[in-house]
């Protein structure tokens, strides 16, 4: 770490958040997925359709 200076803390400390964010949000983008297509799933199992899967 010597080798980044006197402002090594700051620097690992700054990537380590960088990192803890971008985790955190593409966790929140995996659960959300998954919730919309149980939503689908649901709507699709009373009936509701989707206007795009209807024949043209």
């Amino acid at each position: 770490m010597a080798s980044l200076g006197p402002h090594a803390t700051f620097i690992v400390a700054a990537y380590g958040a960088a990192v803890v964010i971008l985790a955190a949000l593409i966790a929140w983008i995996v659960l959300d997925h998954r919730a919309q297509q149980r939503a689908l799933g649901e709507l699709e199992k009373r009936g509701v359709t989707r206007r795009s899967g209807r024949p043209a």
